[in-house]
């Protein structure tokens, strides 16, 4: 298995298998704690190969810079079946995600792991920024 890309953005699509995404992002600025980021999507595109076939475990975590969770961790069942004639399989995640909640600022991260094994982890940082007038 490779994971090709991994992903924090606006909005993503799959069109027949092709991964579009729009507004990929690392940094939230946020006027005011707690902030609530009103719309995201975690955007996977994963290789599978021979010997990757049967049912998997897709696990995405929001953690923060301690380790704990920011919100329930996402599980996904993959199936996975090559066909016969093909040396590989390539399929597309989107997760979106309505109202991120965030108590303070700091680093967080978007781990990804596949039945139990941390396959990639997107960084974010959530910024306060000053709204006050010069």
């Amino acid at each position: 298995m490779n994971i090709q890309v991994a992903v924090l953005c606006d909005a993503a699509t799959d069109d027949n298998g092709k991964l579009n995404l729009l507004g990929a992002f690392d940094t939230i600025y946020a006027p005011q704690m707690p902030a609530i980021h009103p719309q995201c999507a975690v955007a996977l595109r994963v290789t599978f190969m021979p010997g990757d076939e049967g049912t998997r475990k897709l696990v995405l975590n929001f953690i923060n810079a301690d380790g704990h969770p920011i919100m329930q961790a996402i599980e996904l069942p993959v199936p996975v079946a090559l066909p016969d004639d093909a040396h590989f399989l390539t399929r597309n995640f989107i997760i979106n995600i309505q109202q991120l909640k965030f108590e303070e600022p700091g680093l967080f991260s978007v781990d990804v792991r596949l039945d139990n094994e941390t396959e990639a982890s997107i960084p974010l940082l959530v910024k306060l920024v000053d709204q006050r007038p010069a």
